[in-house]
């Protein structure tokens, strides 16, 4: 069972830690084949950047080549086919080969030389020609606004991961608007020149960045390291629980071998080799766990790489199907976490071997226990959390608070002794006159020591499930209450699925202008979003342009709303903002709103909850967005239509005004809100079959320990069937002592469970992904969780009375004679 308990937990966590390095590693190394191989990049904070400059950077002394590349996420389709997700790259040929080889288009055969230079040619990668399916010769339409760009395939490139299209940058200009402006500027050095002396001789103003691959890759890994963290940390669960497993086998092993070890204790076999002993067979246990835990945590990490293409529901890692990339060094880490497991599973074990009495092990009177119960430890430790769940995070990681929930857990544990005597105490006047019971609760009262042994893994497994019901429930009620506030309007219209494609898929004034007179509109609301580069390390901010005449109605804002500032333009940040960039109301924001401009100083006046956009968004308002960048354009429409109106209908006269009625999209608030939740339900599906094994663990453990009890007392119920008491009394007596234990661990359990809620909800949250929730107990759920646990340990506690009445517990009695 102890092999069985580190097995599954080594499993667990290195499957998680090989579906989640494979998929990352794959999706870094398609970032870094579609960045190429620079030194160095040159980009504008925001939108394009003057082309003007290749020709300086080029000449400057240290550079050994520059090539200019168009990068844009939009959508492509066949003629007439289901729009799918694109990025289109436009480069030079010429230059693209010495920096970017995984991009350099390789014509198909057939094809002229110079249909690379060609403005409407395009060349695909796998994954594209796989999506669109398409192939050399036949046309592929790609979206701009709500028009659609026909081009003809000539080729393709050996870029991996998402789907990609790569064209000459003049006609990826002149096809997509983009004459004079570049995306970036890729740079390699001559050998021996320092990066910053050709930065520091370029004097580039402020709205220019110089972003380097390493910077590139933190910012790649930056994207999902909190969940990917959070996520090891829950698969660690099961390890953590079967350490208490562990426990409880060992427990049993060494309460099943009292006469054997007495015998050696006689022999010459000292306490101090005892101990060695139990410790050694442990440590055998913890290896052959940890490697079948290996092993069937790589064959978990490839079954779930080739169907789950390595989302684990986070969504981080869109595009890539990952291979298995099995590491050496992860593998001796975590079994080295297995076998530490099971040897600080088996210490108090080994410990009760090495102060066993040899005389008194021969004479079978049993292990001595040590009873003095410790709650002030408990209390210590439990104190010890609660302040460690006050310290910050630890390179934007709540370490903190991972080791508060351990102290509180262990602290609990300490308590189960006092928590078990209370129980009793408040039983023993219903029983005063029954036998049985009497006997039952007296004895679970002197003996209330030993509970730690029986309950310990209910205590650890209940209290995380506890905890981690308490989370998910509170996360998704408030992601419930979060939609109804950011969907008021009845209807809602939108071309561009991210603020990455927005730059690429969007609505021009005109058609807005056009909706805003279609019968049935009463009102329309516009949304403009774009993606910002504040920190060359970090993911991208998300800008939103709407109206916000009153902004406190408007976004779900979360505590103070500062006064605005006359002739400042107003800026409302989401909590990622003020814990990743310091920006807090009352403060100060520069934001990048136009081109090739120095950064606009805003004033934070609020503070909004945003759970679609874990990296930072800011909200300004769309008239002094588009009155200080010139950008007029909007991606989605929020419709309120009038009483009585027909949605189909309004639909149909918006898509008769559109260019391509397959561009925009329509969603009514019911089903963004229901494929939010199925999206939030999804990425969650892991938590709860991690939860189910820590459970499943946890009772094993119960299982386990009143084994250990029984047959450290068949002469005590021997004894008992000798002076009258019947079989039926015997099997009531362990149930009465199960059904005290169980139920102590599950109140212990329930209210740990809650205290462990309360740090991650507050505190493992905020300080990973930066947004807050309100704290909701299921008490429903919770209280069926202790019930199904307290179920159990009484089970488990009349199967082992049954062999507890036995006729090998009446004969035991003889052992003495």
């Amino acid at each position: 069972m102890a092999c069985v308990a580190v097995m599954l937990g080594v499993a667990l966590a290195f499957a998680v830690h090989l579906i989640n390095q494979s998929a990352l590693g794959e999706f870094s190394a398609a970032v870094r084949s579609l960045n190429g191989e620079p030194d160095a990049q040159l980009r504008a904070l925001q939108g394009p950047l003057d082309e003007a400059w290749l020709g300086r950077v080029a000449r400057q002394p240290g550079v050994a080549a520059a090539s200019p590349v168009i990068e844009l996420s939009t959508y492509a389709r066949r003629p007439e086919g289901p729009r799918v997700a694109l990025r289109l790259i436009g480069l030079d040929p010429l230059l693209a080969p010495a920096l970017s080889p995984d991009l350099v288009p390789r014509l198909a055969e057939g094809q002229d030389r110079l249909a690379l230079l060609a403005p409407d040619t395009v060349s695909l990668n796998g994954s594209a020609r796989q999506a669109l399916g398409v192939r050399p010769g036949e046309t592929v339409e790609v979206q701009h606004g709500l028009a659609w760009r026909r081009l003809l395939v000539v080729g393709d490139v050996a870029a991996a991961g998402p789907p990609v299209a790569v064209m000459d940058i003049a006609g990826a200009q002149w096809q997509f608007d983009r004459l004079g402006g570049l995306s970036r500027i890729d740079l390699r050095l001559e050998p021996g020149v320092a990066l910053a002396t050709v930065v520091r001789e370029l004097a580039l103003p402020a709205p220019l960045q110089v972003h380097t691959p390493d910077q590139a890759a933190q910012r790649v890994s930056n994207i999902s390291r909190a969940y990917r963290v959070n996520l090891t940390v829950l698969a660690l669960v099961a390890l953590f629980t079967g350490a208490f497993l562990v426990f409880s086998v060992m427990s049993l092993s060494v309460a099943k071998r009292v006469p054997q070890l007495a015998l050696l204790g006689v022999l010459g076999l000292d306490a101090r080799q005892r101990l060695r002993l139990v410790l050694a067979e442990a440590a055998v246990l913890g290896g052959l766990g940890s490697a079948l835990g290996l092993a069937l945590g790589t064959g978990l990490a490839a079954s779930a790489l080739a169907l789950l293409s390595g989302d684990l529901g986070g969504g981080y890692f869109p595009g890539v199907a990952p291979r298995l990339q099995w590491s050496p060094g992860a593998a001796l880490a975590y079994g080295a976490l297995g076998v530490a497991a099971a040897l600080a599973g088996s210490w108090l074990p080994a410990r009760m071997a090495q102060r066993l009495a040899p005389a008194e092990g021969l004479k079978g009177l049993g292990l001595a226990t040590s009873g003095a119960p410790r709650p002030h430890l408990g209390l210590a430790l439990i104190l010890v959390g609660a302040l460690a769940a006050l310290l910050p995070p630890v390179a934007g990681l709540p370490l903190f608070a991972y080791l508060a929930v351990a102290a509180v857990l262990l602290g609990g544990m300490a308590c189960v002794a006092p928590v078990v005597r209370g129980l009793t105490r408040l039983g023993l006047p219903l029983v005063r006159r029954h036998a049985g019971g009497l006997l039952a609760l007296q004895r679970a009262r002197h003996q209330s020591h030993t509970a730690t042994v029986a309950v310990a893994g209910v205590v650890a497994s209940l209290s995380l499930a506890v905890a981690l019901t308490t989370m998910v429930a509170s996360f998704r009620s408030s992601v419930s209450v979060w939609l109804d506030a950011v969907l008021p309007a009845d209807l809602y219209a939108r071309t561009a699925g991210s603020a990455a494609a927005a730059e690429s898929a969007f609505l021009d004034p005109a058609f807005v202008d056009a909706v805003r007179g279609v019968p049935g509109v009463a009102r329309l609301d516009t949304l403009r979003l774009q993606s910002l580069q504040l920190d060359p390390r970090r993911p991208s901010v998300t800008l939103i342009a709407r109206p916000l005449d009153r902004p406190e109605q408007a976004l779900p804002l979360t505590g103070e709303l500062r006064p605005a500032r006359a002739g400042a333009v107003s800026s409302y940040v989401s909590e990622a903002m003020a814990d990743l960039y310091g920006a807090r109301p009352g403060t100060w924001l520069e934001l990048p709103l136009a081109p090739q401009q120095p950064a606009v100083r805003t004033w934070v006046r609020g503070l909004w909850r945003d759970y679609a956009r874990q990296h930072g968004s800011v909200v300004i308002d769309s008239r002094d967005f588009q009155r200080l960048s010139g950008d007029v354009r909007v991606n989605d429409l929020a419709l309120w239509l009038d009483e009585g109106a027909r949605t189909g209908e309004v639909q149909a006269a918006i898509r008769a005004l559109a260019p391509d009625p397959d561009g925009l999209e329509f969603a009514e608030p019911r089903e963004i809100r229901a494929l939010s939740l199925r999206i939030f339900d999804r990425s969650f599906a892991v938590t709860y079959w991690l939860q189910a094994v820590a459970i499943a663990i946890g009772l094993f453990g119960v299982a386990a320990s009143f084994s250990a009890q029984v047959l450290a007392r068949r002469k005590e119920f021997g004894l008992l069937q000798h002076l009258g008491f019947t079989r039926r009394q015997v099997l009531g007596i362990v149930a009465g002592e199960g059904l005290v234990w169980s139920g102590a661990g599950a109140l212990l359990g329930l209210a740990l469970g809650i205290g462990v809620s309360v740090i991650l909800v507050h505190v493992v949250n905020p300080q990973s992904f930066h947004w807050t929730m309100d704290l909701l107990l299921p008490w429903s759920r919770l209280t069926l969780l202790a019930a199904a646990m307290v179920a159990a340990g009484l089970l488990t506690a009349m199967m082992a009375g049954r062999a507890a009445a036995s006729r090998e517990a009446v004969l035991a009695v003889k052992e003495d004679w």
